[in-house]
């Protein structure tokens, strides 16, 4: 690891409506194909991906065949403490595998949302809410800088390695801070630059959907964090999510670039 100060991600040679394009063209790709976002490597399993990014036989079990794409780098759900009752929204919400976890956790008297900017995704987790009949799940079209939902309407988000994805992160925060109750809290994985990433890399539009060259360094993670008005901010890396992430790019292994962290913060009272 560079022993400098990272810098903050940057995407040389895509503006951000370039950057969107990539990043919805090859998530509906994924939505229509059911293909995983990174690759992957043949000798691992769904099943031991699934393992992999904290999820347990019986989560993996839960919800019905064509929600789960293998597309995070973590379980937010293992860190969000969701309680019966309460409302959540899941920012890039893809198939709505962490949705049908949440509402488990949520329960009849809960709600859960998921947002994705991908129509394909929509699409194919409002027809994974008949296979998985749930009636406190709803899907909404948009994107997580401008969030379809009322200010403090829920009590906690989720997301699974998206926020990554935006070309403005600053706002994503800024609108997920609205979005939230007081005394609501934000639980999210995502990948963090843990390395200068070389130049190649971030003028490339795959890697840019990737999951790869859009992280941000932790430090810029917490300042972007308390800048939009959060406390009780935490981000821990994850060294073990290395096994997963150096299959992403058959090119280059960017698990010495990346890797999985958990992010929490709480919104004030």
């Amino acid at each position: 690891m560079s022993e400098q100060p990272l810098s903050d991600s940057r995407t040389d040679g895509l503006a951000p409506d370039e950057q969107r394009r990539t990043v919805r063209r090859r998530y509906a790709q994924i939505a229509s194909d059911s293909s995983s976002c990174c690759g992957g490597s043949a000798s691992t399993s769904d099943e031991e991906l699934t393992q992999q990014l904290g999820y347990s036989a019986d989560e993996d079990a839960a919800v019905a065949e064509g929600a789960n794409l293998g597309l995070g780098c973590g379980n937010p759900n293992a860190i969000a403490s969701l309680q019966p009752g309460e409302t959540v929204l899941d920012l890039g919400s893809g198939a709505g595998f962490d949705c049908f976890l949440a509402a488990r956790e949520v329960g009849e008297a809960g709600r859960v949302i998921g947002v994705d900017m991908t129509p394909e995704m929509v699409e194919k987790a409002r027809d994974n809410v008949t296979k998985n009949d749930v009636n406190n799940v709803a899907f909404r079209l948009g994107e997580i800088e401008h969030l379809p939902v009322a200010d403090g309407a829920v009590d906690v988000i989720i997301s699974n390695c998206v926020v990554n994805l935006s070309p403005d992160k600053q706002q994503v925060f800024h609108e997920a801070f609205r979005a939230l109750r007081a005394g609501g809290r934000l639980a999210i994985s995502d990948v963090v630059l843990t390395a200068e990433l070389p130049d190649d890399v971030h003028a490339d539009p795959e890697s840019v959907a990737s999951c790869v060259a859009g992280a941000s360094p932790i430090p810029e993670v917490e300042r972007m964090l308390s800048e939009a008005g959060f406390e009780a901010i935490r981000v821990e890396s994850d060294e073990e999510s290395e096994a997963f992430i150096s299959e992403w790019d058959a090119d280059r292994d960017v698990s010495e670039y990346v890797v999985s962290a958990t992010i929490e913060a709480v919104k004030p009272t």
